[in-house]
């Protein structure tokens, strides 16, 4: 056992070397200044999922009293969104499939986004730095440490690159590999949230092979209870695991 792990841990300083030297730079943190009274995205404490997932009701929200404005460039994706029509390759999945029970909740403040959907919570800073990235658990098991680089794109997407060190979290869960040993995106995995010309959003998941398309049925505060699972025991998210 111990000889796997140490070969795990050689495979995975041996890829940051690799990796690093080809990563793009990364952004500075941005910085905040104030100009006057309120709640700044800085003022309010990161938030986690908690242990097993939040169950089938949405947390309440995290930045509810910041008052900081959006970031240029930020496209403005708060609210409730729920799934309207899902596409694997050029096919139109059925309405049966649970990916239809999608649901999730985004708050933004700042350059700052908290996004909750499945039974996780996702808060991290859209700056392009690993530092600033998220830093929670996996949807699929609520146990498994994910690490991603988000920003935002165009004015119109906000964009998730998971860190290298994910992978190998997936891959040897029993190697702990501390995500600042390897901060570099991938750069094949590009998640996308962004808004069509209809105001829906649109989600491309490239590592799970479909594109949801997402309408806006609520405010960034507003509560939501799923009621069609009676629990979030198969992750609650309506998004299968694909190996």
């Amino acid at each position: 056992m111990r000889s796997g792990i140490t070969i795990a841990a050689m495979m995975g300083v041996a890829a940051m070397a690799v990796l690093f030297a080809c990563a793009p730079d990364a952004v500075p943190p941005s910085q905040t200044h104030r100009s006057g009274p309120g709640v700044m995205a800085d003022d309010i404490a990161v938030a986690h999922t908690p242990p097993g997932g939040y169950g089938n009701t949405f947390p309440l929200p995290v930045l509810v009293s910041c008052t900081e404005p959006l970031v240029d460039g930020a496209p403005d994706l708060r609210g409730i969104w729920k799934a309207i029509r899902v596409e694997r390759g050029d096919a139109l999945v059925s309405e049966t499939d649970r990916l239809y029970d999608y649901v999730e909740r985004i708050e933004q403040c700042g350059n700052r986004i908290v996004d909750m959907g499945g039974g996780t919570v996702a808060d991290g800073r859209a700056d392009g730095t690993p530092e600033n990235g998220i830093h929670d658990v996996l949807v699929f098991d609520y146990k498994t440490p994910i690490h991603v680089i988000v920003r935002y794109e165009e004015g119109k997407t906000y964009t998730l690159q998971p860190m290298l060190v994910s992978v190998i979290a997936r891959k040897f869960p029993s190697v702990n590999i501390p995500w600042s040993w390897l901060p570099v995106p991938l750069p094949w995995i590009k998640v996308t949230r962004r808004l069509d010309p209809q105001g829906q959003m649109v989600w491309s998941r490239p590592d799970q092979g479909f594109v949801m398309t997402l309408e806006r049925i609520g405010g960034p505060n507003d509560p939501f209870t799923r009621h069609d699972l009676p629990d979030s025991s198969a992750g609650g998210s309506g998004l299968p695991l694909l190996q």
